[in-house]
């Protein structure tokens, strides 16, 4: 995806990331923040300021300008970094300027939201760079925490990785259950197709594959655009690879990690799909403090 891409992702979901964010705060904030209210005048003013305490990939710029743009508006927010941008130990990321108990009321949200984002962005870069010099690209998957997978997958993007389906709705995935419900990849997809036709639906069809027998079979079927290797050890990919040819565009999952990653891009697939970029990324050490 390129930046206009991400931009149109988040412009897109506005509304599901403002309630994600009105949620997000009736769960922290409920009928108020008792100790801010209790301990800091109405009247304090400070300044702050957001320190990266490790090496990684910034993302939180949508979220500083959403969170205080439109909640916490008697506070100011000037971010010196755009989403995307590598940060230093010790480095300012954004700092804050108004009301001290919007400051503290807001702070951790910010710092929950900004240092995950942050960490998937951090760890798809780390991956996407053990892909260098060669054509495979890497993609998200679908294993985002429910409520959180636009954010998710924009970091992911943030990160150089690229963004996969959304969810169930924007592409045919027919994955091994589908197959053995069904009997057969090809009656799979001819269902598939069926239902597609008589809905007017115009949507991509990938099937997951588990042995060369299925990519086989799925490589027959002409409305098949994309053939998953699903567990295929780095010979089984150069094999299914070398097998199709690029009739279908092709992408590795299962069991791909830093560890050997790179192996399975140098097998010639199109693309590695890798749950662990949002499922397995550490929140990156950020802090948000009060100026003295």
């Amino acid at each position: 995806m390129t930046m206009g891409n991400n931009d149109r992702l988040l412009e897109q979901h506005q509304g599901e990331i403002k309630g994600l964010i009105e949620r997000a705060l009736m769960e922290d904030v409920g009928s108020g923040d008792v100790t801010t209210l209790a301990t800091v005048s109405p009247g304090a003013r400070a300044n702050a300021h957001l320190l990266a305490k490790e090496k990684g990939i910034w993302v939180g710029t949508c979220i500083a300008h959403l969170l205080y743009g439109q909640y916490f508006t008697d506070v100011s927010c000037t971010v010196h970094a755009n989403d995307g941008d590598p940060m230093e130990p010790g480095q300012v990321i954004c700092e804050l300027q108004g009301s001290t108990a919007q400051i503290l009321t807001s702070e951790r949200l910010m710092l929950n939201l900004v240092q995950h984002l942050s960490g998937i962005a951090t760890w798809t870069h780390t991956m996407v760079r053990a892909l260098e010099g060669t054509p495979t690209k890497l993609l998200d998957t679908r294993k985002t925490t429910p409520g959180l997978r636009v954010l998710e997958k924009y970091a992911v993007s943030m990160g150089g990785g690229q963004n996969h389906r959304m969810g169930l709705y924007d592409m045919v995935m027919v994955k091994d259950n589908h197959v053995d419900q069904c009997g057969s990849i090809t009656l799979a997809v001819h269902r598939v197709c069926d239902y597609l036709d008589q809905h007017g639906l115009d949507l991509k069809i990938e099937v997951e594959t588990r042995n060369m027998v299925e990519v086989a079979e799925a490589l027959s079927l002409n409305r098949v655009h994309w053939i998953m290797l699903d567990n295929f050890s780095p010979q089984g990919v150069r094999q299914a690879v070398t097998e199709i040819a690029g009739k279908k565009v092709t992408e590795a999952s299962g069991g791909i990690g830093m560890h050997n990653i790179r192996e399975f891009a140098l097998a010639g697939v199109d693309f590695i799909s890798s749950g662990a970029l949002t499922q397995k990324s550490k929140a990156l050490d950020l802090s948000l403090k009060i100026r003295r």
